[in-house]
């Protein structure tokens, strides 16, 4: 391996990922919203509950995490420091920018060919969170988070996704996208990634487990991204049965080193309200893949290695090249 890891509490080297999620957020939480209208909001008993949730995973045999919480969906880590302070298990965190549509107002006048013209803002905030820090945490990204959904590549998903893409060849970061598995963004992402000069085997094409669409996963594994299996408990988009079918027909074409998995989960999202959440998506939790993800997986044929494959040589190659 080439190099150490970031994390939210400093440096770790390569092999101390052990098993890793690629995509769980601790809070997807808009500060913005949080303080001026969620009236209820208990910081300390939110982090205790975190911090509970998190050990718990822990115990189940998972090391690390990598947590996608960008501009977007309500990144502190000042808050994810305290956390990691407290619990046994590796949280890696990102930069990036998360829109389905338009870019922030905050960089909506300025930019190259704007009102005020200048040099790509969100390109060198980007590499400025991975190479020095976020913020005054001392905190380094180690790997950047764009989005392309049902809308398509609209002009701010194209400029924050070039940006993104900027910041990688910059700085050697790896990417992940969150794509929308039904109308096949992903062929979009990775086409203006690697416009841009993105090695493709450094992008996890996210969220593509919503889909049993071998054929469209099979073009992106064969043009080296990493398959984002990362939303196992959001059942609506697809069954937990069709979702470990797909797994076990990709392992036997020969496409285990194309999979990450993980359940896009978290402590607390305030997308919607706990209680429903829990009786609408009762899997939709860190303790799903340990539970049971890999024994539907082991009983369906794949091995050990297989498995290892999966949570831990794919995402430390992923990270560390």
């Amino acid at each position: 391996m080439t190099k150490e890891i970031h994390t939210a509490v400093g440096p770790i080297e390569p092999e101390d990922l052990g098993r890793t999620l690629v995509h769980e957020h601790v809070f997807v939480l808009g500060e913005e919203y949080r303080n001026n209208y969620q009236t209820d909001w208990d910081e300390e008993q939110k982090v205790r509950e975190a911090v509970r949730d998190l050990r718990e995973l822990k115990s189940l045999g998972i090391d690390t995490i990598l947590d996608p919480t960008v501009l977007g969906l309500g990144r502190y880590v000042p808050r994810i420091q305290r956390i990691a302070e407290q619990i046994d298990l590796n949280i890696v965190v990102a930069t990036g920018l998360y829109t389905f549509n338009d870019i922030p107002h905050q960089f909506h006048y300025q930019g190259p060919g704007l009102m005020f013209d200048r040099p790509e803002l969100l390109t060198e905030l980007f590499v400025k969170d991975i190479t020095s820090g976020i913020a005054d945490t001392g905190v380094r990204a180690a790997f950047l988070k764009c989005a392309i959904d049902e809308p398509g590549l609209t002009p701010g998903v194209e400029r924050a996704m070039r940006a993104v893409a900027q910041a990688s060849v910059a700085t050697g970061a790896p990417i992940t996208v969150h794509t929308h598995a039904a109308t096949q963004t992903g062929l979009v992402a990775q086409a203006v990634l690697e416009k841009e000069g993105v090695d493709l085997s450094k992008v996890i094409v996210g969220h593509s487990g919503d889909t049993d669409d071998l054929d469209y996963l099979t073009r992106l594994a064969e043009r080296g991204s990493l398959l984002g299996m990362d939303r196992f408990g959001l059942d609506p988009f697809l069954p937990f049965a069709r979702r470990v079918d797909v797994i076990v027909e990709l392992v036997r074409r020969g496409f285990v080193e194309s999979i990450v998995i993980s359940h896009d989960a978290s402590c607390f999202i305030d997308f919607c309200d706990p209680t429903a959440k829990r009786e609408m998506l009762p899997n939709w939790n860190y303790r799903h893949i340990s539970e049971d993800v890999i024994p539907a997986l082991r009983e369906r044929g794949l091995s050990e290695q297989d498995v290892d494959t999966i949570l831990v040589t794919n995402p430390r190659r992923y990270l560390a090249g």
